[in-house]
């Protein structure tokens, strides 16, 4: 599987990388020093402390986080967890529907569409497009393919979100960029001690701890979570059990070793789609379908990683390695049973130095990563194994070379210059021998090429930054893409990369009461990899075309402002942020739909959200999400969801030994809404909004309660 000339340039490019540490041992400038304080991310528990120390050398503190994510010449967002800890935070929509430019939606449980810049815009299922991290370190399969259930929110301690071509600092550069999940360790925890549980609509409970300590050079941190819920529609029952830990050691001055275990187990019920007149008058139901096959998702993963750091003269030296098993059992049109493997490794060397009394940021990282997937299909009876009808193997491979430099050229103005190296490999081996499957496939497909980037960031005020940029980017098909399936057979379809070029211009910043994230882009793309449902009620996966030549545009705006402080003269706030993420997504001159709106995710996202807190600790933070118009479900633009809106109130009270109590109400009116639709080419030659399923319901009203208590 491994290429040998390949590996020796990495190998040689790793030397060169080491090499460069000593090359440029200088002292560094005085160049601007990058914001570490604005945010603009919707309703903070006010009471919610930072928790934050020194950090480490493996882990830094998330001060340090917060500005190494703000020194990004691109759209960028940070969210520390103290945002979030204070509220029912089940899903990646609870940790980042604040964030703009990130549109995320719950279709049941924990499976959602996470989309930015419409990457992977008519997915109905998983992730495309999106670099997951954990820690720095990647989530993802080695085809590039995710989900989201190894993300628990109770075990994070900040989020990073790159947009696009902004990802490169993690060797990134798909359309939608990368979200890094950040993990406590003991030295930077909300608190040594955690102990939390929660529940309430829909048969909701979940427990929570967390326990760390520090021991001369050594640390550690174990957090656990357990949920269980029946969820809003039938069929959707829901269990998981999420363990996460960390071990750090200081093998001496300056250099430190961490390990990262996870263990996480999903049992979750699908309750399929509804027709369009059902997921707004009957939306508790479930598809027959997804019933009588017993349709679920069984996911046990279990990951280890590595990071081992060195402070060098200059910069910093992180190599990271990991593995990640996997293994899905998943009756839908049927039965889905996969197991796979997936490691590799990873050096990043990032420092600043002097070049002619100017200062220089420079990134320079390698990672090589790999893995195999056993896939095998079975006829779904009642959602056990029945005859088989596909025994495959699907394997991956990738090296990578990238690097990113910053050059203060005046002291408040830097050129970005980057570049990524790559080559992938994909490679299906079908071995036949099955009535539905009845003859030997093989299929094996390369991609190679360079991603630049070129910006400039102009800091007049050091809380106040200016942006341009350009960047190119490549999304490379993953097997569920290339290994198409219907109710006959499962073929290998060799699809060209998706690639694009990105312009984006911004502005971040914070004048007294007034703070700003915003961002405008434009995506020029060709061959994009389009999604359309074959059948949504069967729940068969999407199959997937080149578009020869689309369009992504859209603004990407976060606007907080303190309207008074003292408001009854003893120190209480009343803040009010505007979140708006405006989508222009469509087919430019294609030969079958025209200039249509790529269906899937609608024009508009807006989120309102006024928060009060008083200096006791209690908050109360009503908001809005409004949606003017439902997104299409087809490409051919002839049907379009309706609209809505939903009110939300979040209160509590944050005491000063540490006890934490609050509640979560969600859709107070009970409004009837479509969260997500499962796309095809054309509504009406499906049988119309009347005979296709097509569509999940949003959850109706709903509250949610908590305790937490940190010692």
């Amino acid at each position: 599987m491994y290429d040998v000339p390949r590996v020796a340039l990495c190998a040689a490019l790793l030397s060169t990388l080491l090499a460069s540490t000593s090359v440029f041992a200088q002292p560094a400038g005085s160049g601007t020093i990058p914001l570490d304080e604005i945010t603009v991310a919707g309703a903070a528990s006010p009471g919610a402390g930072s928790g934050d120390t020194a950090g480490s050398v493996t882990v830094p503190s998330v001060a340090r986080q917060r500005a190494a994510v703000n020194a990004t010449v691109g759209s960028v967002a940070f969210i520390d967890a103290g945002e979030f800890q204070n509220r029912y935070a089940n899903t990646l929509r609870d940790v980042l529907k604040d964030t703009p430019g990130v549109f995320v939606q719950e279709r049941y449980g924990q499976e959602m569409r996470l989309s930015i810049r419409g990457s992977g815009i008519a997915r109905g299922f998983h992730l495309r497009g999106i670099e997951l991290l954990q820690d720095g370190i990647p989530l993802n399969l080695a085809d590039g393919s995710g989900d989201f259930y190894q993300i628990d929110p109770l075990a994070l301690r900040s989020v990073e979100v790159y947009k696009g071509g902004n990802a490169l600092t993690f060797g990134a550069t798909t359309l939608g960029g990368a979200v890094n999940f950040v993990t406590p360790t003991a030295h930077t925890a909300f608190a040594p001690n955690i102990l939390r549980i929660d529940g309430g609509s829909f048969d909701t409970i979940r427990e929570n701890f967390q326990f760390s300590r520090i021991s001369g050079p050594a640390d550690f941190l174990i957090n656990g979570t357990f949920t269980n819920s029946d969820g809003y529609r039938a069929h959707e029952t829901q269990r998981t059990q999420n363990l996460n830990a960390n071990i750090g050691y200081r093998l001496v001055p300056g250099v430190e070793t961490r390990f990262f275990i996870g263990s996480y187990v999903t049992d979750q019920k699908l309750p399929g789609t509804l027709t369009l007149f059902n997921a707004l008058n009957n939306p508790r139901l479930a598809n027959p379908t997804a019933i009588g096959g017993n349709q679920s998702r069984q996911v046990e993963t279990q990951r280890i990683a590595n990071r081992t750091s060195f402070l060098l003269d200059v910069g910093k030296l992180d190599i990271d390695t990991w593995a990640i098993h996997k293994s899905l059992y998943h009756p839908i049109f049927q039965v889905i049973d996969q197991d796979g493997w997936t490691y590799g490794i990873a050096p990043r060397w990032a420092g600043t130095f002097d070049v002619g009394g100017h200062r220089n940021d420079t990134i320079l990282g390698l990672r090589a990563f790999a893995g195999q997937n056993a896939a095998r299909q079975f006829v779904n009876v009642a959602g056990q194994r029945g005859a088989q009808t596909l025994d495959a193997l699907q394997s991956a491979s990738n090296y990578e070379a990238y690097g990113e430099n910053r050059f203060w050229f005046l002291p408040d103005l830097a050129l970005m210059t980057g570049a990524k190296l790559f080559s992938s490999n994909r490679t299906y081996s079908n071995k036949g021998g099955f009535p539905a499957n009845p003859t030997v496939q093989f299929g094996n497909v390369t991609y190679e090429g360079i991603n630049p980037k070129l910006g400039l960031l102009w800091q007049p005020l050091p809380d106040i930054q200016v942006f341009g940029d350009v960047t190119r980017s490549r999304d490379v098909p993953d097997f569920s893409d290339l290994a198409q399936s219907n109710l006959l057979r499962t073929t290998f379809v060799p699809l060209e990369a998706q690639r694009a070029w990105t312009y984006e211009a911004g502005t971040r910043g914070r004048i007294d009461r007034l703070s700003w994230d915003v961002t405008v882009y434009r995506s020029e793309v060709r061959d994009e990899l389009i999604n359309f449902s074959i059948n949504p009620g069967l729940n068969i996966p999407a199959a997937t075309f080149n578009a020869p030549h689309t369009l992504h545009q859209g603004i990407e705006a976060a606007v907080s402002l303190e309207v008074a402080r003292d408001l009854t003269g003893v120190g209480d706030t009343l803040g009010l942020t505007q979140i708006w993420t405006h989508n222009d997504f469509r087919f430019v001159c294609d030969p079958v739909f025209g200039n249509n709106r790529i269906a899937g995710i609608p024009d508009d996202v807006l989120r309102t959200v006024l928060t009060y807190a008083h200096p006791s600790g209690f908050y109360v933070s009503p908001s809005v999400d409004w949606v003017p118009r439902g997104a299409f479900a087809d490409h051919a633009s002839t049907l379009r969801v309706p609209g809505y809106a939903l009110l939300n109130v979040q209160t509590g009270i944050d005491f000063r030994n540490g006890v934490s109590l609050f509640v979560d109400a969600r859709n107070l009116t009970d409004e009837r809404y479509v969260s997500d639709v499962s796309v095809v080419t054309n509504a009406a030659t499906a049988g119309g909004p009347a005979a296709l399923a097509a569509f999940y319901p949003g959850n109706g009203r709903s509250v949610f309660a908590g305790v937490r208590a940190s010692f």
